[in-house]
């Protein structure tokens, strides 16, 4: 089935935080291919509280290209959110979001908008490799992939943020009122006509990567916490070795009592008490996450604030 789609608005979700360097070149490089392949877009930069001259650079375009448009955070508020704040914001009958370091190839644009024409609702850009970076960078990466891959029941190995959406998932995702939402894997969740297109990813050519070990960490934390509940039944898992443990425990210590065999001392005991104390400590700081989480999520407070805009964004009611 091929749809309509003559004067349907592409429009292009550009998260950028701290990336001064780039947005020249993401944005010449993006408006010229998709002007060439005669595609009606518009160009988003969503500004995430950076603190070089990113925004300067996005609001200098802005006010000389009809096709750029500008946001900017009143601090920075992650990149979940400044992908959400971008389909909110948005014009396009589509959206296709886009890193600003153009590691994901932009020429794939073209590829997903075509798969779009034909009726697909929901394309997908996979990694056939994820390019030069760290072993341990690439180990952690496949243990993350593989624990958030058996959570959701989706396979994840090679999904990455860079996705066209029909107008139809972009209003569903907004309609998601979860703060913590895991962008990656919502969109796969939410269904639709789905397709897929591969994509090696590139090198940065300017700048350097604004991911540190510890908030890679950070970041897998909490989207498996806040797509899956499966670390708490590891409470429930420990609590079963423990009894099985103590058991054993127990009937070895009648065992020789019986015997006559019972050693002097309060070794047993101790090692006993200090391996229960640290499952229950463990689990009380596992159920304590889930529960600051909780809190998060009642508490309310928007996704994202922002405090300017730049090009011609239409005004909108902050986004709950």
């Amino acid at each position: 089935m091929r749809l309509d789609t003559t004067g349907k608005l592409l429009s292009v979700i550009i998260p950028a935080y701290n990336e001064e360097l780039m947005i020249q070149k993401a944005a010449e490089t993006i408006h010229t291919i998709l002007e060439n392949e005669k595609i009606p877009h518009e160009l988003l930069f969503v500004n995430d509280g950076s603190s070089d001259g990113t925004w300067g650079q996005i609001s200098a375009l802005s006010q000389t290209e009809s096709w750029m448009k500008g946001i900017c955070f009143s601090r920075n508020f992650g990149k979940e959110a400044a992908m959400f704040a971008g389909m909110y914001y948005a014009a396009g009958d589509c959206c296709v979001l886009i890193d600003c370091d153009l590691q994901h190839p932009p020429q794939k644009i073209v590829e997903m908008y075509r798969l779009w024409e034909q009726g697909y609702e929901v394309i997908e850009a996979v990694k056939t490799d994820r390019g030069k970076e760290n072993p341990l960078h690439t180990l952690a990466a496949a243990c993350f992939y593989s624990m958030i891959s058996k959570a959701t029941g989706m396979d994840m190995s090679r999904a990455s943020d860079f996705k066209l959406l029909d107008r139809k998932a972009v209003t569903v995702l907004l309609n998601i009122r979860e703060k913590n939402a895991f962008f990656r894997a919502l969109s796969s969740w939410i269904g639709f006509r789905t397709t897929q297109v591969e994509f090696e990813v590139q090198e940065r050519t300017a700048g350097t990567s604004k991911w540190s070990t510890m908030s890679l960490v950070r970041y897998a934390v909490s989207n498996i916490s806040s797509f899956s509940t499966a670390p708490m039944q590891l409470v429930t898992l420990l609590g079963v070795v423990m009894l099985v443990f103590s058991v054993l425990l127990g009937i070895s210590t009648l065992y020789d009592k019986f015997t006559g065999i019972a050693p002097e001392g309060f070794t047993t005991v101790i090692i006993v008490q200090l391996f229960t104390g640290s499952i229950i400590m463990m689990s009380l700081g596992l159920i304590g996450y889930y529960i600051s989480r909780i809190y998060e999520e009642v508490k309310g407070r928007p996704r994202f604030v922002v405090a300017e805009t730049s090009g011609e964004v239409e005004e909108k009611p902050q986004l709950s």
